[in-house]
């Protein structure tokens, strides 16, 4: 059901700048975490493979916190955006308000979960290399620290996002990101602490950021009490974000899994390559939060047309960005590698992946700008399906058939780049069709 508004005359055509204005900051907040990612990566992987292995492992876990984050994020932009742009500023903050509980609870219960069930989750995607498990194991435990400092931080972001302020968020995580990414080093090498001062400097970034963005709650001198009737309509509706989280997870998941089984170095290279993959990806989802907050706002003012036409300028930047980290990709190919790694095994099987990392980066600018577009819109069921049709008709069962015939990294990354061909031709009917367009201030 929609509470729609009395359509107004059509706003005026949103400007580059204005698309500039909201999603170069977002750039840098989206880029910040996978950039110290890659820092952290560098850093373990001139240890020796067996740290940067458990890097992998223990990783690849946390992103199942920062899957919430995003989450939590995304759910929160659509409906603050939506009740900005019908002029209610007031109830967007509130929307961020009992984002910020539900974050909380959800962090302190995650961070109880991963002390108790670090060592066996780590056998589990590790396989048969004791070594690494334990490695991934004593990471995650330390990491998991910084969960209910990560998810408040994610949910700050989403109602800054949709009252159209994202210069704030900038400043509250580029400022704990850099601050952690000075101690990753002096933590792992002089302090000697190794791997476990990776986690450290984790959880010191994800802290100080959930920190700043409760101080921008309280800023707005709003009430602060959590109302559990708005906590379950967000958990209601946030369902079907979360199905589509988990449709990615379980791929991901089993990606890394598959890759472990062919040996520590190709989880290894596996690793270098997912998080330049994250990193390019939140980096194209800048326009997407853009996306999210001007086509949200349009809908809640009732400017159905407007949405429309924001939504065919974002597919066609999302491609024209897409093409160029696709060269700049390409550009990399002879050194980029060996920036996280000296083991020649790891490099070798990095380049494996790479002609997919690169064919990808086009298709991928269209998916996440259309995603934007559509979670602004709240037209989540439509996500939440065709993420997983893509996943359980195209990503798993490539990965699992490349383990099967012995494809390595190769067949894992095919397997990735025909789920963003799935998910892209979804999201192109889905935009032609205008079903997605309906006004109001809610969904």
């Amino acid at each position: 059901m929609s509470s729609l508004t009395a359509p107004g005359p059509p706003a005026p055509p949103v400007s580059s700048r204005r698309i500039a204005q909201l999603a170069v900051p977002a750039l840098v907040v989206l880029a910040a975490e996978p950039l110290y990612v890659l820092v952290d990566t560098a850093v373990v992987g001139h240890l020796n493979r067996v740290p940067l292995a458990g890097l992998a492992v223990g990783g690849t876990v946390l992103t199942l916190i920062v899957w919430l984050g995003t989450v939590t994020a995304y759910g929160t932009t659509g409906r603050s955006a939506r009740r900005f742009g019908a002029g209610d500023r007031a109830a967007a903050v509130a929307e961020g308000v009992q984002a910020s509980w539900l974050a909380l609870g959800v962090g302190v219960l995650l961070l109880l979960l991963a002390q108790v069930g670090a060592t066996p989750l780590a056998r589990l995607l590790a396989g048969d290399d004791p070594e690494v498990a334990a490695a991934a194991a004593q990471w995650l435990r330390i990491a998991t620290l910084g969960a209910p400092g990560l998810l408040l931080a994610a949910a700050g972001n989403g109602w800054l996002r949709g009252v159209q302020d994202t210069r704030r968020p900038l400043y509250f995580v580029l400022g704990p990101n850099v601050l952690s990414a000075a101690l990753c080093p002096l933590l792992v090498y002089p302090a000697g602490l190794g791997l476990a001062g990776s986690a450290v400097a984790n959880v010191v970034a994800q802290t100080i950021g959930g920190l700043l963005f409760v101080g921008a709650l309280v800023a707005e001198r709003v009430s602060l009490r959590p109302r559990p009737k708005m906590i379950t309509d967000q958990l209601v509706l946030g369902r079907d974000l979360l199905v589509r989280g988990a449709a990615f997870q379980v791929s991901f998941l089993s990606a890394t899994a598959v890759a472990a089984r062919f040996g520590a170095a190709s989880v290894a290279a596996h690793q270098i390559a997912l998080q330049l993959w994250f990193f390019t990806a939140l980096a194209l989802d800048a326009l997407a939060i853009a996306a999210q907050a001007l086509v949200g706002a349009a809908l809640g003012a009732g400017d159905v047309a407007g949405a429309r036409a924001m939504a065919r300028r974002f597919a066609l930047t999302g491609l024209g960005c897409g093409i160029v980290f696709a060269l700049l990709v390409a550009a990399g190919t002879p050194v980029v590698p060996s920036w996280f790694s000296a083991d020649p095994q790891v490099r070798e099987q990095a380049l494996t992946a790479w002609p997919w990392f690169v064919a990808m980066q086009p298709l991928a600018g269209v998916v996440f700008a259309l995603d934007g577009v559509l979670i602004g819109a709240g037209d989540l069921r439509f996500l939440r399906n065709l993420t997983i049709v893509g996943s359980v008709c195209a990503f798993l069962p490539a990965i699992w058939l490349a383990y099967a015939f012995d494809l390595g990294l190769g067949g894992i990354w095919a397997g990735l780049s025909l789920f963003v061909l799935v998910r892209l031709v979804g999201l192109l009917l889905r935009l032609r069709s205008g079903a997605w367009a309906v006004a109001g201030a809610t969904r």
